[in-house]
């Protein structure tokens, strides 16, 4: 990614790099329509700045998204760029705000809600292990009731506890959080969830589904912990789509 750009000057160069890689992972959403009208968020820390994380502007599509229109705000959701005249989603900073005060190993969280993931989420028994990418997820998924628009503080120790070591949770009825140690670890586990849940509606369209035994699924995630490319999980598949975003437009390095 080109690093040098007008306004880099405003930030450090860790802060610019992950206000970049933030904003092609908006356009990128978007281009493959898991975007929700104005709603939904996705996170970063800033890497200098421990205490602090970028969300997007309420109100500006994914499609519009860019790295200098992306907010900064302290832990605990107070907005840190004053000049920024976008406001902050409470829904977003009340639930990221938590994880990421109390999961240091968590960078990157992702929250939607496309059709096939909120689906899953509503349905009795969630995600089956009846398909390739489903398999890749069997055990790694925590659940957790519905309590409403996430709004209240007080619904965070019921968050926490749902969790636990996982870092995909579903919130029933609602859509899933996908957290990851970079931005493209959380895309990958994101893609691989949205992949697992539309091929589960397709199949519910079509008659019984043929479920995995554990035998062999334990095999299947075994055996894909062999398949790993440079860069990290995920570096090369959010690569080649921040590529594909860059043909449509490539203002988001802005």
């Amino acid at each position: 990614m080109a690093t040098v750009l007008s306004r880099k000057s405003r930030y450090s160069e860790a802060e610019w790099a992950a206000r970049q890689e933030l904003a092609a992972c908006y356009r990128v959403f978007a281009m493959m329509g898991w975007d929700e009208l104005i709603y939904n968020h996705i996170t970063v820390k800033v890497p200098d700045e421990e205490e602090s994380y970028l969300i997007n502007p309420y109100g500006m599509h994914f499609s519009e998204i860019t790295a200098s229109s992306l907010i900064k705000v302290d832990i605990d959701g107070n907005k840190v760029d004053a000049d920024n005249p976008w406001a902050i989603n409470k829904a977003g900073f009340v639930q990221h705000s938590l994880f990421h005060r109390v999961l240091p190993d968590v960078h990157a969280i992702i929250h939607t809600h496309t059709t096939a993931t909120t689906a899953v989420c509503s349905v009795k028994g969630g995600l089956k292990p009846s398909n390739f990418y489903a398999c890749m997820l069997e055990g790694r998924l925590a659940w957790h009731d519905f309590e409403g628009i996430t709004v209240r503080e007080d619904e965070g120790p019921n968050f926490l506890k749902s969790l636990g070591t996982k870092r995909i949770m579903m919130l029933k009825n609602h859509g899933p959080v996908v957290m990851g140690k970079t931005l493209p670890h959380a895309f990958l586990n994101y893609w691989v969830l949205q992949r697992a849940c539309e091929i589960q509606l397709a199949t519910a369209s079509m008659g019984a589904p043929i479920e995995v035994d554990m035998a062999v699924i334990n095999t299947h995630q075994r055996d894909s912990r062999q398949v790993q490319l440079p860069g990290g999980p995920g570096r090369a598949e959010f690569d080649a789509m921040v590529r594909k975003v860059d043909k449509i437009d490539t203002s988001w390095r802005d």
